[in-house]
């Protein structure tokens, strides 16, 4: 179509003048065609409505075409997306399946391509909101009316409808309007009028109006044959890179972690171990499907695969669960369905629901900058309260409420056991409600951009253990047999901005444990993380952790079996210190050192301390 076209534009004053005379020999042999409604002099009746095709079938998404010469095209359709988009390479995909309104900022050239690409993204629209038609050319505030091209070209645009502008009236660069710009405008009146010739419509074009153009396109024929040339190379581009594309509606994103780790420990002196371990080099990957149908909505699919098998010291049969990494987790490499789930919004509210591999910090903010298994802390105490971990991962749902103001209010309900429809006093699962879950209820609290503040408890029930994974081991709650065990869990968390390099975070969670039909316990822990981002190089982040990672610290004596020799809590108290300094290497690649330091690993001080360090090389893409 493009190739066709341009022919005809380098040909528009002949067709122009070959339009003149058919006009003046129609005149004169007094005949019109039969769906003219009357002549007026020398003049026919115009009445046509204004027609606004592009002149380039663009893609709906944002389209990198190099580093520096980008591409964006919107509709009236606004997609929200979680994480932030980049632009789309060559091996990615366009979000949309329909094509884009007729901007006129997408047919504006420049000296060089450079120069025509920034022009085209700067007159774009940012924000993805939608264009209206302008039919008067005096609505766009920044074309000069004092040439008297611009009155031609107003007249044109009033009869024909030719340019599709921006509802704020202006070009996006509150100037005057260049040649190039200027030019894109008389193209589109060109094509319009080319429309009406070829398609015999009725009332055809005025005499006056086909000598305007003609003398308008002798005036800008070096900025027309430049067009042409430019649009004609972003056609090529954009066809190559829809041939290429993924999907219309779903984007592929992945995340990629190296990981060369190594414990180093004394004995301990409850298994009269050397828990010093080989050094390992372990890989997770996660590909990410994210769909969305409405552009507001997503659907995401994860995929996972991993190798990050747990040292021996801080296994469920070892000293302690305290120290482990965050993105420890072994399946032998396998791939599997790591996350199903849906958002989609409903008035002022965000619903979400999971199918598979939710937890409860998919459903509430945990304030926590250094949230992030492949790009923040490298433990896994160093990411949130380990409250929000309390029950597992299952399926279930969430909503999100955002009222005008400073509040958000999230909650959530999750089950690890909802594929399962057996009985649960036959040995099995009992579906949705009736087995293992957690519930979450959480309001949080920012009355400026540089404070959150929240209040969360959590609801939960498991078969056999408290289930959060992290501190020591009495502080799972895993008492002998399947008893089940009831948590009532409460947490604080705040994050103060001093500066955008600099954020400090912080918790304490408090757990009332209940061993159904036997007794209860306390489960303590607290924490504070600080991340001094833009540290030595941009993008690059130095954080610490430290804090007590959950302690039992009281329990009735019907559950002492809890710990060795019947104690009814953990007799010390242990830290968790974290050091790690994340160097982006490139806007894909960060490779993270860090170090772990337990003391009174178990929160027993007769225990010698533990580290573990771990270099975190994570690709993004």
């Amino acid at each position: 179509m493009s190739t066709m076209f341009w022919n005809a534009l380098k040909l528009s004053p002949a067709l122009l003048g070959a339009s003149l005379l058919f006009v003046s020999s129609t005149q004169a042999q007094g005949s019109v065609p039969s769906q003219a409604a009357a002549l007026n002099n020398s003049q026919v009746a115009v009445t046509v409505e204004p027609i606004a095709e592009a002149l380039t079938q663009l893609p709906q998404s944002t389209v990198a075409l190099s580093n520096s010469d980008q591409v964006t095209t919107t509709t009236s359709q606004t997609v929200t997306t979680e994480e932030t988009t980049s632009a789309l390479t060559a091996t990615e995909t366009s979000s949309s399946l329909n094509p884009t309104n007729n901007l006129l900022a997408q047919q504006v050239p420049a000296a060089n391509t450079t120069e025509v690409l920034e022009q085209i993204n700067q007159y774009n629209n940012p924000g993805g909101e939608s264009l209206d038609q302008v039919t008067n050319v005096s609505q766009l505030s920044d074309v000069s009316p004092g040439d008297w091209a611009y009155e031609a070209l107003r007249s044109l645009v009033e009869r024909y409808g030719c340019i599709a502008g921006y509802p704020d009236g202006t070009f996006r660069g509150n100037r005057a309007t260049t040649r190039y710009e200027f030019a894109a405008g008389l193209n589109a009146c060109l094509q319009q009028v080319e429309r009406l010739i070829a398609a015999s419509v009725e009332g055809f074009v005025t005499r006056e109006d086909l000598e305007t153009l003609q003398r308008l396109v002798q005036e800008f024929e070096v900025e027309l044959a430049t067009l042409g040339t430019r649009v004609d190379d972003l056609e090529g581009r954009v066809a190559f890179l829809e041939d290429h594309q993924f999907s219309t509606t779903t984007k592929l994103n992945g995340e990629v972690i190296f990981a060369i780790s190594d414990l180093f420990g004394e004995e301990d002196n409850v298994l009269n171990a050397d828990f010093d371990d080989n050094t390992v080099f372990q890989d997770r990957v996660r590909l990410n499907f994210d769909t969305s149908f409405t552009g507001k909505d997503r659907l995401r699919t994860r995929l996972q695969a991993r190798n990050v098998a747990t040292f021996e010291a801080l296994s469920g049969n070892g000293l302690t669960r305290e120290g482990r990494l965050g993105f420890e987790g072994d399946e032998g490499n396998d791939v599997q369905l790591d996350i199903l789930g849906y958002r989609f919004p409903v008035g002022p509210a965000v619903v979400q629901i999971y199918a598979n591999g939710a937890g409860l910090d998919d459903l509430a903010t945990t304030v926590n900058p250094l949230d992030s298994s492949g790009s923040g802390s490298i433990s896994r105490f160093g990411q949130r309260n380990p409250i929000y971990r309390i029950g597992g991962n299952g399926a279930g749902a969430g909503i999100t409420f955002t009222p005008s103001g400073p509040f958000r209010v999230d909650l959530g309900y999750l089950s690890n056991e909802a594929p399962n429809p057996s009985d649960a006093q036959g040995g099995g699962g009992s579906g949705i409600f009736n087995g293992n879950y957690s519930a979450i209820a959480q309001v949080t609290f920012q009355p400026f951009k540089a404070l959150r503040l929240a209040a969360t408890y959590v609801h939960s029930y498991d078969e056999t253990s408290l289930g959060h994974g992290t501190g020591s081991l009495a502080s799972q709650i895993n008492p002998d047999g399947d008893i089940g065990v009831v948590g009532n869990s409460y947490g604080v968390e705040a994050s103060i901005a001093f500066s955008p390099q600099l954020v400090l975070s912080g918790w304490a969670g408090y757990t009332d444990a209940i061993v159904l039909g036997t007794g209860g316990a306390d489960v303590w822990n607290y924490g504070a993380t600080l991340a001094i981002n833009d540290f030595g190089t941009e993008g690059s982040t130095l954080g610490f952790v430290v804090g007590m990672e959950p302690k039992l610290t009281g329990s009735s004596v019907a559950v002492g079996n809890l710990l060795p020799g019947d104690r009814r809590r953990d007799p010390d108290t242990g830290l968790h210190v974290e050091g790690f300094y994340k160097l982006k290497v490139s806007d894909n690649i960060a490779i993270t050192p860090g170090v772990i330091w337990l003391t009174a690993p178990g929160h027993d001080e007769d225990n010698d301390d533990i580290f573990v360090g771990t270099i975190r090389t994570t690709f993004t893409f």
